[in-house]
Parts: C-alpha cells; structure tokens; sequence
C-alpha cells in the first residue's frame, strides 16, 4: 500500500489525495507537522527526501518526492484507462507538461501568498499576488477560448487529465492568500468541472461542488 506522507493544509499533499480518490486507490497517510512544527525539516524526514519538502510517497519502498512527478508516476502505474497520462499520446504528454510546470508557477505565487498570509512566510506578497493574477489570466484566457472550442479541460483531450489535478488545488485555495477569482469566469467554470468528477474529494478550504444548473 501507498504511504503518503502529508500535510492536510498543503495543496501539494492534496494533489495526490485528490488523485488518489478519483482512481480508487487505497493509501495510508503519515501526518508530518509541517506548521508550526517544522517537521519537514526534521533528521527523519530528511532522510526521506533531503530536500525537505511535501509530499513525499513511499510505494513499497519507492521513495518518490515532487507533487507533479507523482501525479504521473500515480497516473502512470493505478489508471488503467490511460486517461490521466496517456503514454501514447505524445502531442497530449507534451500538453500536460507544459502544464504542470505552469503549476509549478501557481505555487511559487498563490501558494506562496498563501503561506505568507496564513502562516507567516517572509515573501513579497504583492509581487507573490501580482504573479498569481499573471497566471490566472493566462489560464483563464486558454480556459475561454477552449470552451468556444467544445473542450472542459485544460488540454485538448475530451477529458481531465493530471494537468487539472495539478493547477486546480492552488487556485481553488487562493483566496486565503488575497488572490481573487472574481475577475477569473472561466477558471471559476473549470473548477466547478473538476469538484464533478467521480471520487472528487475536499480538503479544508476547498468545497464540494454546489447543486447543479439546468440546462
């Protein structure tokens, strides 16, 4: 069995959780005190992964670290629709990575206003803020015109892949720090679609999707 070694307020933890449900696969969580305790910076858990960040999996015994590299080793290995991370398409796997490290942008600025207002990092919070709208923007134009097109998801395929997985966690926590979505329809459409796929879960801070709009 899986063991996640996860922080329940972490975006990144919850990418793999939300994952992990929306595949059926079981796990088991090892809580690490990530605040205040510091615990990811701990002798132990620098032996898990020296750079002491979360998440981290352990798949009989696996040690993977990085939330995007696991979401495809996840998707890789437990969906057998192929769907997630279609390893025959190469056109879509190029889509999805360059996604992924769009998400990788979302948490080096929504997150990070985040953890400045929530927990008190020293960042600067309104360049940290000021990028996070750069990105929404971005996203949410991509967002637009691809449903003009027909398409729900960030990539081209008729369904979500890891790259939702991946930008949708941040950006549906930004609001705790100071990021707004109000200017952002699109991306709001988005992730209403996301809280509707099968397993979808919740964490703190991010909600069931609400009742449905008739047609």
């Amino acid at each position: 069995m899986i063991t996640l070694y996860d922080y329940e307020l972490s975006g990144n933890c919850y990418k793999l959780r939300l994952l992990m449900s929306m595949l059926g696969v079981d796990y088991k969580t090892v809580p690490v005190d990530f605040y205040p305790g510091r615990e990811h910076k701990s002798d132990w858990f620098l032996k898990l992964n020296p750079l002491g960040q979360l998440p981290v999996i352990d798949d009989d015994g696996l040690i993977l670290r990085d939330a995007q590299a696991i979401l495809v080793y996840l998707a890789s290995k437990y969906d057998p629709s192929g769907r997630w991370y279609p390893r025959d398409n190469p056109a879509l796997l190029g889509e999805i990575g360059q996604w992924l490290a769009f998400a990788d942008g979302v948490t080096a600025t929504a997150s990070a206003a985040r953890l400045h207002d929530g927990m008190f990092y020293d960042f600067d919070i309104d360049a940290v803020r000021a990028g996070a709208h750069r990105l929404f923007r971005i996203l949410d134009e991509h967002l637009w015109f691809g449903e003009q097109e027909g398409r729900d998801w960030i990539c081209s395929a008729p369904y979500p892949t890891i790259a939702d997985i991946a930008c949708f966690p941040y950006i549906a926590l930004s609001e705790e720090g100071g990021v707004s979505r109000q200017d952002y329809p699109a991306i709001r459409r988005w992730m209403d679609r996301v809280k509707r796929v099968p397993g979808f879960s919740v964490m703190s801070g991010v909600f069931p999707a609400g009742p449905a709009r008739a047609a």
